[in-house]
């Protein structure tokens, strides 16, 4: 049951309980977190989350390549949420600022949406729900362990970078799609479930719109840090 590759038994219903108690369990992390911000381990919880990641990740694999059902068009980690996971991993081996600044934008843009509005078919307690619930949970809580522990800041011109990186990754998916047939970063078409996308017109209309609509984004999460930065000067 946990690791069968039909999902006729047991499908992934949307908004469902067992989804809404991993929404619950995602805020009650974050509330968790910052509450305990001071008494953390800060190594132990670095090794930890990174541990986990990568233990669900190569699993993942695994269990594709066991059950014949790996290939090139939809396994290579290059959905935005496959690449903010590598730049976790990255982030959580070396610190490096860079690296958090931006993972921070497309980590928690992503991320976010994926929790809600989920393309996946398996249900609790398949691997597979385990493996996308826990993983898309840990982007935003590594994203903000390092703000609030590790006390990392960003500022405006950390939105370019990222923006400049998304559009890097953009165009290798692109060609990888050309390539495999695949749909990385939805660049393709729509997702085979309902998403924020079906609100923003047909192929490839919305991939315009996700552009302007990664902007805002983008800027709502950079505003904490304005408003913060303000109050500090204002203080000194």
């Amino acid at each position: 049951m946990i690791f069968e590759t039909s999902t006729e038994k047991n499908p992934f219903v949307r908004f469902s309980t067992v989804h809404l108690i991993s929404i619950f369990l995602f805020f009650l992390g974050i509330i968790l977190l910052f509450i305990f911000r001071k008494k953390i381990n800060e190594t132990f919880t670095r090794i930890f989350f990174v541990s986990i990641i990568l233990l669900l990740e190569i699993g993942y694999h695994i269990w594709l390549i066991t059950n014949n059902l790996w290939a090139a068009s939809h396994a290579l980690p290059l959905q935005l949420c496959s690449i903010s996971l590598i730049l976790c991993i990255i982030l959580l081996l070396t610190n490096n600022k860079t690296t958090f600044e931006i993972v921070f934008f497309i980590g928690i843009a992503g991320a976010l949406q994926a929790i809600f509005t989920p393309e996946l078919f398996y249900n609790f307690p398949h691997f597979r729900f385990l493996h996308f619930f826990i993983n898309h949970i840990l982007i935003i809580w590594v994203c903000l362990f390092y703000v609030w522990i590790k006390k990392y800041t960003i500022s405006f011109i950390s939105i370019f970078k990222s923006f400049v990186f998304l559009h890097m990754a953009a165009l290798i998916a692109f060609v990888a799609n050309i390539i495999t047939g695949g749909n990385y970063m939805f660049l393709s078409r729509k997702p085979a479930t309902s998403s924020a996308l079906d609100y923003f017109g047909d192929y490839p209309w919305y991939i315009l719109s996700l552009e302007g609509i990664a902007l805002v984004l983008f800027t709502i999460l950079y505003l904490p840090f304005l408003w913060h930065n303000k109050k500090m000067k204002n203080i000194s």
